[in-house]
């Protein structure tokens, strides 16, 4: 296969581990672990695996031969930037412990588990793949494991390979798949070990041991760039409002992450609209007020950032999914025969006067959207929502009821943008090249300490890579109870972004700057070399949130 110039030098990038994960490596034990919630229905539910303590590793001065041990990896859910780099790092991490253990890959996700598809991850295929963007090492899927059937079938082939450990890298319905595998299996005594990495570059999967999840550095760094181009083409041209969607369904990370980086004259955050219970004319009016004010100055154009959720966190419309969620897992056997208008009619009869309104109110389509159009997990696909396009047209009827009052003299003319599938399998920028390499290695480690129900912990992230911190966390530590197709469901809890937490309190403190001047940065592309403040810092969502520990 020919390679670009820059594959052939990535290539030949060598992570840094942490310093502790150079030599051999003893888990010492924290304190016993306890879920975020609903501590007692999850003790009930992973009584094997409920309470487990924090692990850290340390230099281990007296260290025992290591014995072959064969690995399973799943690669789960969305791709993300460095996952290959994951894979890498736990094949190293295993030939460490001895040099005759084996890594297999179940391909397309945990289906190939369930499948037994599976190819196994010699050093030959694992040397094309170092510091290289995308999950085609293995391929991805979203097949959730949750029946003992599955567990069953997974079981066989771990058997038949002699398999005593599965490493799954996914988000957190992935690693949920994980916690209840790990249960599972301990509670029958199978030998299998299970071990998650917290995968999504959605930034919502983390807490004060995940520091962030892989892949958020790299992909905000390419999405800040295609911001960045855009900001100064619209500077350029000074005759258009771009509104941009991030990808970003249960948090705004993304988007936030991207206005440090950028500079723009808007961002929409979902968590402070739903705090401030605004509706989506209060939205449409804040953009309106500021394309206005700025027209007042001759300047007819900018930027606006929109995160991809943001629908479902407007407290009408989530009151309104909310029920329309409940009416469909309620009567799924009822409306299986319907078509589309059937449904509509049937949906639309069945719910409350409040949200019938609500519903009422919207564009036609995107009521349709919200009805009709469902994930696999039953959730409402808002990326297929362009939400970007609703808030440009509707400003601009609300810019002409301004005109019509004399309180709009300018010109508004709008560009839509969708960043998401551009961002997810970029080469891995250094320091999601070092985390994941990292975390694949943490897990042999945490494999070799022989636990299961655990997440490959490394923290420190905002000091060199030689000082970060290893380990692991239970996973039923950040586990609590959802409504999920109208049933209460064991979950990972999303992490929003904190309106009270740093980094979004520095996005406050300057967005009314940005809103009437042009601050725009142009971050420029991802530098893979050259000095260290250039090609080696961490987000700025890290850095803040971590300035002065």
């Amino acid at each position: 296969m020919k390679k670009s110039p820059l594959q052939k030098a990535r290539a030949a990038y060598k992570p840094k581990l942490p310093v502790v994960l150079t030599g051999a490596v003893k888990a010492v034990e924290g304190k016993p672990t306890q879920s975020v919630a609903n501590q007692e229905e999850i003790h009930q539910l992973f009584p094997n695996t409920y309470g487990l303590p924090e692990l850290k590793f340390e230099k281990n001065a007296n260290p025992t031969a290591g014995k072959p041990v064969n690995v399973g990896v799943i690669l789960s859910g969305g791709q993300a930037p460095g996952g290959h780099n994951v894979i890498c790092g736990l094949f190293d991490g295993i030939k460490k412990i001895h040099r005759d253990s084996r890594l297999f890959g179940f391909l397309m996700g945990p289906g190939g588990l369930v499948d037994h598809k599976y190819i196994e991850l010699t050093s030959a295929i694992i040397d094309e793949y170092r510091n290289t963007g995308g999950f085609d090492i293995i391929g991805s899927g979203r097949t959730k494991l949750e029946e003992k059937e599955q567990f069953d079938k997974g079981l066989e082939i771990c058997k038949e390979l002699g398999i005593t450990a599965l490493v799954i890298i996914g988000g957190d319905d992935s690693n949920t798949n994980a916690a209840v595998l790990a249960e599972y299996y301990k509670s029958i005594g199978a030998g299998i070990q299970v071990i998650g990495c917290p995968k999504t570059i959605d930034g919502d999967l983390k807490n004060e041991c995940i520091e962030t999840s892989f892949g958020f550095d790299t992909a905000t760094k390419v999405y800040s760039e295609v911001i960045g181009n855009i900001q100064r083409d619209c500077n350029s041209a000074k005759k258009y409002w771009h509104f941009i969607k991030l990808m970003g369904r249960s948090a705004s990370h993304i988007a936030l992450e991207c206005a440090l980086q950028t500079q723009p004259n808007i961002c929409i955050i979902s968590e402070e609209v739903e705090a401030k219970d605004m509706t989506l004319d209060d939205v449409v009016n804040s953009i309106a007020d500021v394309v206005a004010a700025r027209a007042n100055y001759g300047n007819n154009f900018g930027t606006v950032l929109v995160p991809e959720g943001l629908i479902e966190f407007i407290p009408a419309i989530k009151r309104l999914i909310a029920e329309l969620n409940n009416i469909l897992a309620e009567n799924k056997e009822a409306t299986a025969g319907f078509d589309a208008d059937e449904l509509e009619k049937f949906i639309s009869s069945h719910l409350s006067e409040e949200n019938a309104a609500t519903l009422r109110s919207l564009p036609a389509n995107v009521a349709r959207q919200l009805m009709l159009d469902r994930d696999p997990h039953g959730n409402v696909q808002v990326s297929l929502i362009e939400t970007e396009k609703l808030l440009s047209e509707m400003v601009g009827k609300r810019l002409q009821t301004l005109a019509a009052e004399g309180k709009f003299t300018g010109k508004y003319s709008a560009l839509h943008h969708f960043f998401g599938y551009e961002g997810r399998c970029a080469d891995p920028s250094n320091f999601d090249a070092d985390y994941c390499y990292a975390l694949g290695f943490n897990a042999a480690c945490l494999i070799n300490a022989g636990v299961t129900g655990y997440m490959s912990s490394i923290r420190n992230l905002v000091k060199p890579s030689v000082q970060w911190i290893a380990g692991g966390i239970p996973i039923t530590m950040m586990m609590n109870i959802e409504r999920r197709n109208g049933a209460d469901k064991p979950v990972i809890q999303k992490a929003l972004v904190r309106l009270d937490g740093a980094p979004f309190l520095k996005f406050a403190a300057q967005r009314d700057d940005w809103a009437m001047n042009t601050c725009y940065i142009y971050p420029g592309p991802i530098q893979y070399f050259g000095p260290t403040e250039v090609c080696d810092q961490p987000s700025l969502t890290l850095r803040y949130e971590h300035q002065g520990k």
